[in-house]
């Protein structure tokens, strides 16, 4: 009788489900050792040039650096084509194996500390994000482009772009030239306010592509090239103010807060968008939150055992000498001292 029942459970996962589930599974892999082979290639350019996150690009010239830069690009090509298959409360979620690699990888590689509450925190992560995937609703069915535009244009999601829009603005001109350096928040809302944004524009372009290549053409339609140039647009944005945020403070902070607040703001601008929760009832919605309550319940442990191992979770790590991050000197000379 079990057996029948787990089948059953299960039975209504379409195959276009379960490509999505694999491709974002690849994908948290891939991203979530970016973020260390990354982390270090900011190490080693703040060493000789101006940090990225006091404003410089001298990691743009530090081979380790585009190594992590072209693994994140493969893992997030794999989530790319998984939005084009399944939902995004079922893709979304699974970004919390990334959190688990990066921490892990960050303790062994970084030398970050990670204190045994950390590890239940990651834990945490996983089981909520695993409740929500379980819930997650199907995809709708999209004959073209256009119907995506016309999803993306209803006033609904338009009043959530224009507010985003805002956030994003007062963020960048008000409170990181005042905070920037102090509070990890600054950065990772703007990641996460632009990150929603162009994963519904992800989603444009990638079922456009996914129709081209069953034969529907959709590059005739100027939808497509519109999604492709607000991906570009936010990609930018998202990548820059990620490698300030990684710059400055401790990985195993950055990345669970990351995901914590790009997962939220996406469920939220698919659910306003694509309307996920309209076939679904009250208990698989109830379940849902409960799983994002989990998740808040990680994060909140990854935080807090920052505070138990340097003091501090506002200290920027530049400032912290045992991190082994250079500091700078303001004198004529513009020397570094470790």
């Amino acid at each position: 009788m079990a057996s029948h029942s787990w089948r059953d459970a299960y039975s209504g996962m379409s195959s276009d489900n379960i490509k999505g589930l694999v491709l974002a599974l690849s994908s948290s892999l891939f991203i979530g050792s970016s973020f260390i082979v990354k982390k270090k290639g900011l190490k080693k350019a703040g060493v000789s040039g101006i940090r990225a996150g006091s404003g410089g690009y001298s990691y743009l010239y530090e081979p380790l650096w585009w190594v992590g830069m072209i693994t994140m690009v493969v893992g997030e090509v794999a989530n790319f084509a998984a939005y084009a298959f399944a939902p995004a409360i079922l893709v979304t979620p699974l970004g919390a194996l990334s959190i688990i690699i990066s921490a892990v990888l960050a303790h062994i590689i970084l030398r970050e500390k990670l204190h045994i509450f950390g590890v239940l925190g990651c834990a945490l992560c996983v089981v909520g994000s695993t409740t929500i995937v379980l819930h997650a609703p199907q995809e709708r069915a999209i004959e073209s482009v256009t119907e995506v535009w016309d999803l993306a244009t209803e006033p609904a999601f338009v009043l959530y772009g224009v507010l985003v829009l805002i956030a994003v603005f007062i963020l960048v001109v008000h409170y990181i030239p005042l905070y920037g350096q102090t509070h990890v928040m600054c950065y990772i809302g703007v990641c996460s306010l632009v990150g929603s944004l162009s994963v519904m524009s992800v989603k444009g372009l990638g079922i456009a592509l996914k129709l081209t290549f069953s034969g529907t053409n959709q590059l005739v339609y100027p939808q497509t090239w519109a999604f492709t140039f607000f991906v570009l647009l936010c990609v930018i944005t998202q990548m820059n103010y990620l490698n300030k945020a990684l710059d400055t403070f401790n990985t195993a902070v950055v990345s669970p807060i990351y995901y914590v607040m790009f997962t939220t703001l996406t469920i939220i601008a698919s659910v306003i968008m694509f309307k996920d929760w309209d076939g679904q009832n009250p208990t698989q919605i109830v379940t849902e939150l409960c799983g994002f309550v989990t998740i808040l319940s990680g994060t909140f442990l990854l935080h807090k055992t920052k505070d138990m191992v340097d003091g501090s979770t506002r200290l920027p790590k530049h400032m912290d000498e045992e991190e082994g991050i250079p500091l700078r000197r303001h004198d004529s000379s513009n020397m570094r001292v470790q």
